[in-house]
């Protein structure tokens, strides 16, 4: 029996682009030791092919997407695709000259203390560990990741990230260096959260595990701002913040809450660089 592919969940489509709402656990590009993994690709492939019109020429161009940018495997929210090559390459510059803006939340170990901020610290890939990236200071590529304090919690904060540059694994990267890993990011120092370890009285049933409360990173890409490629008009999208981690976040406030703490995100203020000397 064939596996079946989870549903593709679309924020926005027209001739040029294809917005989604990535859910966590889903690979955006194929697995190069799996490539029978279901993708972002794969599905959004399948979508454009089913939406052809029924009156389309064999002769015409088969439908397909391109990816613009990436999402991290555990990371859930908005993505976007194009459908022609003219809007990969228009949205492709976008977001290399730093002008496509995008919102991110990420639950992080520990109070942050100041209220907003920028990292700026050069990235690269570790030389000993294969697929993990690192500060570099010498041999890394310039990164900027601006944040603001949304929510704090007893020894955790919920953070508004704004990167400018896209490094992989940047916002991972940077919030560990300034000792605020993501919860859940076992690669970069972060530990999965129990309930075990907010409420006092939580007993696991007899013989059964304990589940962490977010079986994954904790990182949602919240909000993608950009100038449409056709039109030349702003778009933005917003993906709502899935169920796991919301529900991360009432238990939070039911047990680690702390005076005076909105019980949501409020808008990202101007921070002041932070420029951490390594």
């Amino acid at each position: 029996m064939s596996r079946q592919l989870p549903p593709l969940i679309v924020l926005y489509e027209d001739d040029e682009l294809l917005v989604i709402d990535k859910p966590a656990g889903l690979l955006a590009i194929p697995d190069r030791w799996n490539p029978a993994k279901p993708t972002v690709v794969t599905l959004a492939n399948a979508h454009v092919q089913a939406s052809r019109p029924a009156t389309a020429s064999p002769a015409s161009p088969e439908a397909r997407v391109w990816v613009v940018h990436r999402l991290d495997r555990e990371t859930s929210g908005v993505m976007i695709l194009a459908k022609s090559a003219a809007a990969h390459a228009a949205l492709s510059q976008q977001f290399e000259r730093g002008e496509a803006q995008k919102t991110y939340l990420a639950l992080v170990h520990g109070q942050v203390a100041r209220p907003d901020g920028i990292i700026s610290l050069p990235i690269g890939p570790h030389p000993q560990k294969a697929g993990l990236m690192m500060v570099r200071r010498h041999r890394g590529k310039s990164a900027l990741t601006s944040y603001a304090v949304a929510e704090r919690f007893r020894g955790f904060t919920l953070l508004e990230i704004r990167p400018a540059t896209g490094r992989t694994h940047q916002i991972r990267v940077h919030l560990q260096a300034i000792g605020h890993a993501i919860v859940g990011d076992s690669r970069y120092g972060g530990e999965a959260l129990m309930l075990s370890a907010l409420k006092p009285s939580y007993r696991s049933k007899a013989g059964e595990e304990e589940r962490p409360l977010l079986a994954r990173l904790a990182l949602h890409a919240q909000a993608l701002q950009l100038t449409h490629p056709t039109h030349g008009g702003m778009v933005k999208w917003l993906a709502p913040l899935p169920k796991d981690f919301a529900a991360v976040l009432r238990n939070l406030r039911r047990y680690r809450s702390l005076p005076g703490e909105p019980p949501s995100p409020p808008a990202m203020p101007r921070g002041e660089q932070e420029g951490l000397q390594l």
